[in-house]
């Protein structure tokens, strides 16, 4: 099941009794679903301009006054540039700060200045820093719940338009989902990786490897200590696939955990290869980094060396078409 413009409708739903909840927008309200919230609560909507520094600056003290900002812009304009307030003005002092990144990954046709690759590497590396990253249309409406219920800061790798709805449990906070069950091979998924997993774990069960599947939304706390025994079952390969550098970020998360555990199964991990991507268009840009269905099934066989031979046909029968949605004003 497809759906449009989740977050923009849960949000005004969500905000309603929490008057503590304000709305900071970085000049691209239409683009990151929160016209609604502006129409809806105006006293509590503050269009901050192309300015990230200042509106990192401007949230903390508006935390420290109480209130529970949210900020909206694309995740690279909420990581890179003003990377040294978010450490200095939100981080050390610990504050309820909130920040939705919309285009996590690869998911623009914008190229390298929009596309954000290595931000879970950068959350995570700061300290008081809670990272959460979305998958489908419940993840979307369950997260401002998990976001909400922390103590301090947290990033969410946002999604925005068409979602579907893959999941009928909402998210927990540092808890994975299980998917599917299989004894050959674990595979760990994030954001919009999910789908592809889901795809690629049919064809991967009808040519003979089974697998267990885990959806992961928290990637900062990892200690759900389901990602180490499902690890330790996996009898041939650990893999992860994010819609990131494989480097900083679930991969490595995973590794981590594996490596503390000292669970000695080998481990594939699948995102983009220490490189920068260009614009195109999401599903060319997921095969050419290697995070489609197609894609993901010729690495585990090749890395387990089998050769199977994938159908689109056969992924077509359980894709889900992903398209923008009427409201969004910007295809970046």
């Amino acid at each position: 099941m497809i759906e449009q413009q989740v977050h923009s409708r849960n949000l005004v739903a969500w905000a309603a009794d929490k008057p503590d909840v304000c709305v900071l927008s970085g000049d691209l309200t239409g683009s990151t679903e929160i016209a609604r919230f502006r129409d809806t609560y105006p006293d509590r909507f503050f269009s901050m301009g192309m300015a990230e520094q200042n509106m990192l600056s401007w949230a903390g003290g508006m935390a420290r006054e109480g209130m529970v900002p949210f900020l909206h812009t694309f995740a690279v304009f909420l990581v890179r540039r003003p990377y040294d307030q978010l450490a200095m003005s939100v981080c050390y002092p610990n504050l309820p700060v909130k920040l939705i990144g919309f285009l996590p990954g690869i998911m623009t046709p914008g190229g390298v200045t929009h596309q954000a690759i290595e931000d879970v590497s950068l959350m995570r590396g700061l300290p008081n820093m809670t990272v959460l990253e979305t998958g489908d249309a419940t993840d979307i409406e369950s997260v401002l719940d998990v976001a909400y219920a922390v103590d301090g800061p947290v990033y969410v790798r946002m999604l925005r338009g068409a979602v579907p709805r893959l999941f009928s449990t909402p998210m927990e906070l540092d808890r994975v989902r299980r998917v599917r069950e299989g004894a050959d091979i674990t595979v760990f998924s994030s954001g919009i990786c999910t789908e592809e997993v889901i795809r690629a774990c049919e064809v991967l069960q009808r040519n003979g490897i089974s697998a267990t599947h885990a959806h992961v939304t928290t990637l900062k706390p990892f200690a759900d200590p389901a990602v180490v025994d499902m690890a330790r079952a996996a009898s041939r390969l650990v893999v992860t696939v994010e819609n990131h550098n494989v480097i900083g970020g679930l991969g490595t998360a995973v590794a981590e955990r594996m490596a503390e555990a000292a669970v000695g199964t080998p481990l594939l991990r699948i995102g983009i290869d220490d490189q920068f991507a260009h614009g195109a268009s999401a599903p060319y840009l997921k095969d050419k980094y290697g995070i489609s269905a197609r894609r993901i099934v010729e690495r585990v066989a090749a890395t387990l060396g089998a050769t199977i031979h994938v159908d689109e046909d056969e992924l077509a029968a359980v894709d889900v078409s992903v398209s923008i949605g009427s409201e969004q004003l910007e295809a970046l």
